[in-house]
């Protein structure tokens, strides 16, 4: 779907990225995560040629970018970022409609597929299609954002920061939202973040920089597992626990020998795939020595998922 091929980029004798290689399928996650000044957002902007790089070969479907006309790569991305950027004098529906309308995409299906992204994203259509920006939070105005990037199903979607801005319990949220839509199964995501709990959280993938250099390129769990040098188990460090609860799901607890049963007043049933961080948040939310019941009807509580999370990292130490 895209692939970058030997990606360079010099500003005089400052080397920002140097040889950086990697590929994507459609329907997969990136996170370009790293030190400041790693060329994180360098990469990215040179990803839709806001910066031309100084040497290799960005493809999308093959195609060389560097060939292709500026206006016409730039419609096959969406692109969020941390300013979000919404047009202040255009409502909701004319922002997140200027894509599409520039390809002379139907307007009806193009109203219809906005409705769409608004409701996924937690904003009811026939309350905000109508409003202007400023009259929207600064989370509302991130959904917009993302709702804006998603409208014309461009086959890769850029994202700066997109949610850094934002209290931590709007965060949250909207990282769930976004996570659960289903138009990212068919589109390709680059996200670039500071944020390591964001990055397991959401990608599929993780790209660890450190000045301009590529240290890692793997699942996140591969980057826990078998970190490929110090500077990365440095780098992940004290977020190791939290992190691994991004990895595991339920399905990787232990079995436990007795089953409570359904008569637990204070438990939550929980399905297989759910993370152990969702779970711990699930159970923290709730009164004290609350259960995750499972679909084989095993309880586990807070202090279950975290001795869980612990022996990954035993098992898996370097």
């Amino acid at each position: 779907m895209i692939a970058v091929e030997h990606l360079r980029k010099s500003f005089g004798e400052k080397v920002a990225v140097a040889d950086l290689s990697f590929s994507l399928q459609r329907g997969q996650t990136l996170a370009l995560v790293g030190t400041s000044g790693s060329g994180k957002t360098t990469t990215l902007k040179m990803l839709n040629r806001l910066i031309e790089p100084s040497g290799g070969k960005i493809l999308l479907d093959g195609q060389d970018t560097s060939q292709l006309p500026l206006a016409e790569m730039r419609r096959k991305m969406g692109y969020v970022i941390q300013q979000i950027g919404l047009f202040p004098h255009y409502t909701v529906a004319e922002n997140i409609a200027i894509v599409p309308k520039l390809l002379q995409q139907n307007a009806t299906a193009t109203r219809k597929r906005s409705s769409e992204l608004l409701e996924r994203l937690g904003l009811p259509p026939d309350q905000y299609l109508h409003r202007y920006p400023h009259e929207l939070s600064g989370g509302q105005q991130q959904r917009v954002g993302i709702a804006r990037a998603l409208a014309a199903q461009p086959p890769v979607l850029l994202m700066d920061e997109p949610f850094s801005a934002l209290d931590q319990i709007t965060r949250q949220e909207l990282r769930r939202d976004f996570r659960e839509l289903p138009e990212l199964k068919d589109t390709t995501t680059i996200m670039v973040t500071h944020d390591l709990e964001e990055a397991f959280e959401l990608a599929n993938l993780i790209c660890l920089l450190d000045a301009g250099e590529l240290q890692q390129y793997g699942s996140p769990k591969a980057l826990l597992t078998n970190p490929a040098n110090p500077f990365v188990s440095e780098f992940l460090g004290h977020q190791k626990l939290q992190l691994s609860m991004q990895v595991l799901t339920v399905a990787d607890l232990p079995p436990k020998s007795a089953k409570l049963e359904n008569a637990i007043t204070n438990s939550q049933k929980v399905p297989q795939g759910m993370r152990l961080k969702e779970v711990e948040s699930l159970l923290l939310n709730e009164a004290a020595q609350a259960y995750a019941l499972t679909e084989a009807g095993h309880a586990y509580d807070l202090t279950d998922i975290n001795r869980a999370a612990v022996a990954f990292l035993r098992q898996n130490q370097k």
